[in-house]
């Protein structure tokens, strides 16, 4: 009789096994067959020999121009053989205004199938806490970081005064200059980094200060390095650091930046008036002493370094960037500028331009936006990484796999813009001259993750647009054709213009 029962159990087992097996070839075959389109990855390097390592974007759109063509959706690549990565085409999102997380929910995974695991950037183990982060902790911060931002202005007049006081230090700077050529790069970072500065710690630092030139070199210098092939060589396979290096200046620099924030959190500490928060600083260490009393612990110096760090770089690098760009293109097209120098003075006249003006400026607001879509500051979006099975578009994407929206791809559709290539401030004008939005423009990413500064990023880019278009004519310098002025981007994480010497001349209604 046992050994009847041993048979039996064998035998049994034996169909858990084979049933087990067939579940798994079933699913293997199926994710196979259901896998989004894209090019054959080779053993252990994946798709690394066709991506552009100065640009990766670059390679994004291409393929998902190949792949894709027909088919409006994902595509698939693999610039390593042991991870998945999907890219994400926007433009199947703007005609349905949806974004990559409602369109994953409405497939009914349990909880948020893409989060914000940190995939892409190894140089960064802090980033887990903040941009990388997922559930209760990134809920929190994202919650906090929200409202603290509005509390002190962001959106409002008191933050719009700020601005205007911060674009008369920039316009003394230009004027010092008096029209002879000089590079922007530095003072434009200052100005528009002291915006963010005055939220986060309360008060501006002078151009001169050498500990905030010093601040700006290092957040300046890890984007830069951040975007480099070496750099993403190593996100790809660290176990070539020792070879590599670039990663280890990146985290000395992030080291010193989260040393400097320190400091000043201890010198907030020390002269906190809890009655009179003057800064996000002061607003963190409120919360902090509101949850020794409980059971939570989330505002703690791990959250704040990066929390805090996160916000100067973004509120800095993206917008003065931009506004890089947006003075380099009006040289490039003088006649753009004369417009905008036409709208303004019909318009303001002689006083401070303000939000309250931008609805009577439709020019001058198209020309902002469209600097915004031809610089595509962002070609993507921060990677994540999928929590579990999901279909998207009938498509499978297993759990783990790291998902990239492919920003670029809106910006320059050609499906939604009539010149997509081409710097054109029609994009966003009607025929009779009005502004016009466009569901396509999207240079602040989309869904629960997007810009948390988006409302002071444009508030900044117009007040500071319309300011320095008031007061100055931007000229290339003596010797050099506007037509000759090279537009090809630097090499970084974001897109920024390469350096360029520019001549700011007084207009003769600024004198």
């Amino acid at each position: 009789m046992s050994g009847l029962d041993s048979s039996a159990i064998l035998a049994l087992l034996g169909l858990i096994l084979i049933f087990i097996l067939n579940i798994k070839v079933f699913k293997a075959k199926s994710s196979k067959l259901q896998s989004p389109p894209g090019p054959k990855p080779w053993p252990v390097i994946g798709n690394l020999h066709i991506l552009n390592l100065k640009r990766p974007y670059q390679t994004m759109l291409e393929k998902q121009n190949q792949y894709l063509k027909q088919l409006c959706g994902p595509f698939s690549y693999n610039p390593k053989s042991d991870k998945n990565i999907i890219g994400i085409d926007n433009k199947s999102f703007c005609s349905k205004r949806r974004v990559l997380l409602s369109n994953l929910k409405s497939n009914g995974a349990q909880g948020p199938p893409i989060e914000g695991h940190q995939c892409g950037y190894r140089c960064f183990d802090d980033w887990r806490r903040i941009a990388f982060a997922h559930g209760e902790n990134w809920k929190t911060m994202r919650r906090f970081s929200l409202t603290t931002l509005r509390n002190f202005g962001m959106g409002k007049q008191i933050i719009e005064d700020t601005i205007i006081e911060e674009c008369h230090h920039l316009m003394q700077n230009f004027e010092s200059h008096q029209g002879k050529p000089f590079e922007i790069k530095r003072v434009l970072n200052a100005s528009v980094a002291n915006v963010i500065v005055s939220v986060l710690l309360g008060k501006r630092f002078d151009y001169q200060d050498p500990q905030f030139l010093r601040l700006l070199s290092l957040i300046g210098e890890n984007v830069k390095l951040i975007g480099s092939p070496r750099i993403v060589l190593f996100n790809m396979f660290p176990v070539l650091g020792f070879l590599l290096r670039s990663h280890k200046k990146v985290i000395r620099n992030k080291d010193e930046l989260f040393s400097f924030i320190r400091m000043i959190f201890l010198e907030h500490h020390h002269n906190l008036d809890k009655n009179d928060p003057r800064s996000f600083i002061d607003a963190f260490l409120l919360r902090q002493q509101e949850e020794n009393n409980t059971s939570a612990d989330y505002f703690n110096e791990e959250n704040l370094l990066p929390l805090v760090s996160n916000l100067f770089a973004a509120g800095t690098e993206t917008t003065a960037s931009t506004l890089r760009w947006g003075i380099i293109l009006m040289m490039r097209y003088p006649e753009v500028q004369e417009k905008v120098h036409d709208e303004i003075t019909k318009v303001v006249g002689s006083a401070q331009p303000r939000i309250e003006h931008r609805t009577q400026m439709p020019y001058t607001d198209a020309v902002v936006h469209e600097i915004q879509r031809f610089a595509n500051i962002l070609p993507t979006g921060l990677p994540h990484e999928t929590t579990t099975d999901v279909v998207f578009k009938n498509y499978y994407i297993p759990k783990g796999t790291e998902v990239i929206t492919l920003l670029t791809s809106v910006l320059q559709d050609q499906t939604q813009w009539e010149t997509p290539d081409i710097f054109n401030p029609a994009h966003f004008l009607s025929s009779e001259g009005r502004f016009v939005k466009r569901d396509a423009f999207m240079p602040f990413s989309v869904g629960r993750r997007m810009c948390a500064g988006e409302p002071l990023a444009k508030m900044e880019l117009f007040l500071f647009f319309a300011s320095l278009m008031q007061k100055f004519t931007f000229q290339p310098p003596p010797g050099v054709s506007h037509l000759d002025l090279d537009l090809t981007p630097d090499i970084g994480f974001t897109i920024q213009p390469r350096p360029h010497k520019i001549c700011a001349v007084l207009r003769a209604s600024a004198l």
